[in-house]
């Protein structure tokens, strides 16, 4: 599919006008973060890479576009040969990432862009939105897959997702964040994500009988039967599957009080000799039911989640910015800042060092300062793309996954709170960046 369009038209106008006003040479460093965590965050687990690589390496302009851009009224001024240089556009610039899977706190870079000027503006747009929704979910599969404390939890969250593209990018997100798995055949087809599916109430519906449904369905799917039992009575619908017997892997609970129906369900299918037997509960759950459903020991093996995770109810938006930090043209390095209130940045591009217990936020020619005894800090942001060129293929999803619960691991408590926790997690700037950052601002206020 075309992607050349894939952006606000501003992005192109402004290509435009660096174009003609002769700036196009120009090298600019952007860097795209966070500035402030959204509610009830503690951090933000990167997610998204894999597609803002694939978007770089493909960006192309079609004669369609070129010729549709013609039309414009905003591109009545443009010359001849600012459409050539579309139609000939490749992405060769340079992209230095956090690995998928990383957690991230307010002001430090997902990424660091580097190219000449035009072709470091185009990518804002698709950046910021296959970051930004990606992390956003994979952040909201974290909190959920916390709360379970150790129960499985898949996405099934497609069919009220914002689209079915954003259906099949939230399973991907969501599996990185901890998810088992996912219900979107799409996910796994494309990225190796284990799927998982029982059937709609349709199913039973569809029988004469809620019994000849579940035999029909059994002798289907076999051990990996799971009966949706509230259809009609979910007690009488327990009864039912524990009437049949295996083989099965268990029932799904989609409505009533879990707390009370759990429990009952669970002796129904001991008492059947189906001690095996999982329950599956389901319907409008998100980390605070987990939560409560977990205090309460109920017997639910596994939960699915599907409006609160592939939306991010919540938390439904994450604020990432894709701002420039760095220019150099003929007459050297200029370092960019903007100081608005609320939404100020710090020039020049940036390195992040992870402690045990805190970061740093630093230029990117610093090395970390590791006191006597102290264990190395590790430098989060790598080089991805030089010189428009992928140097080595990106980890799969199931390494993005397993990296996110490896980092997760290392936080500590407070930063794993279902609430907003105050200083859950430090992050420092470098004095070299303190410098610099006044310097920049007297400068400019000069």
């Amino acid at each position: 599919m075309p992607i050349g369009l894939l952006t606000d038209l501003y992005q192109l106008t402004m290509a435009a006008g660096y174009f003609e006003a002769g700036k196009a040479s120009e090298r600019a460093t952007f860097e795209l973060f966070v500035r402030k965590l959204p509610r009830n965050r503690n951090f933000i687990l990167a997610a998204g890479l894999e597609q803002a690589v694939d978007y770089l390496l493909n960006l192309r302009f079609t004669p369609e576009e070129v010729a549709y851009l013609r039309t414009l009224p905003q591109f009545a001024r443009a010359s001849d040969a600012f459409f050539e240089m579309l139609a000939g556009f490749r992405f060769t610039g340079d992209l230095f990432a956090v690995a998928e899977g990383t957690p991230l706190f307010a002001g430090e870079p997902f990424l660091t862009l580097r190219a000449p000027l035009i072709e470091a503006q185009i990518p804002e747009t698709y950046l910021l939105a296959t970051i930004g929704f990606q992390s956003m979910i994979a952040t909201k599969a974290a909190r959920v897959v916390k709360a379970a404390i150790g129960r499985s939890v898949v996405e099934f969250g497609t069919r009220r997702a914002h689209s079915p593209e954003a259906g099949a990018l939230a399973g991907r997100a969501a599996y990185i964040g901890g998810c088992s798995g996912t219900s979107n055949a799409e996910t796994g087809h494309r990225y190796g994500v284990p799927v998982f599916g029982t059937t709609a109430h349709s199913w039973v519906m569809s029988f004469p009988t809620e019994r000849l449904a579940f035999e029909q369905l059994q002798r289907l799917l076999g051990e990996s039967t799971v009966y949706l039992i509230d259809s009609y009575d979910t007690i009488e619908g327990a009864r039912r599957a524990a009437e049949l017997g295996g083989p099965l892997w268990g029932v799904r609970l989609d409505s009533g009080n879990l707390v009370e129906l759990a429990p009952a369900v669970r002796k129904i299918l001991d008492e059947a000799g189906l001690g095996e037997a999982k329950i599956m509960a389901t319907g409008d759950l998100n980390e605070y039911k987990i939560h409560e459903l977990v205090a309460a020991q109920s017997p639910i093996d596994a939960f699915g989640v599907g409006t609160e995770l592939a939306t991010s109810a919540d938390a439904p938006s994450l604020g990432v910015v894709y701002k420039l930090v760095e220019l150099e043209d003929g007459a050297g390095r200029r370092y960019t800042v903007k100081l608005s209130e609320d939404k100020h940045t710090l020039p020049g591009a940036k390195q992040i060092f992870r402690y045990a217990e805190h970061d740093q936020l630093a230029r990117s020619t610093e090395c970390p300062s590791c006191p006597e005894g102290s264990a190395q800090a590790e430098a989060l942001l790598r080089p991805v793309i030089l010189g428009g060129a992928l140097i080595e293929p990106l980890p799969k999803t199931e390494d993005a996954r397993r990296h996110a619960a490896e980092s997760l691991a290392r936080l500590p408590t407070p930063c794993h709170s279902l609430f907003e926790g105050e200083d859950a997690w430090r992050v420092e700037l470098s004095p070299e960046l303190e410098c610099l950052y006044e310097r920049v601002r007297k400068g400019v206020a000069r």
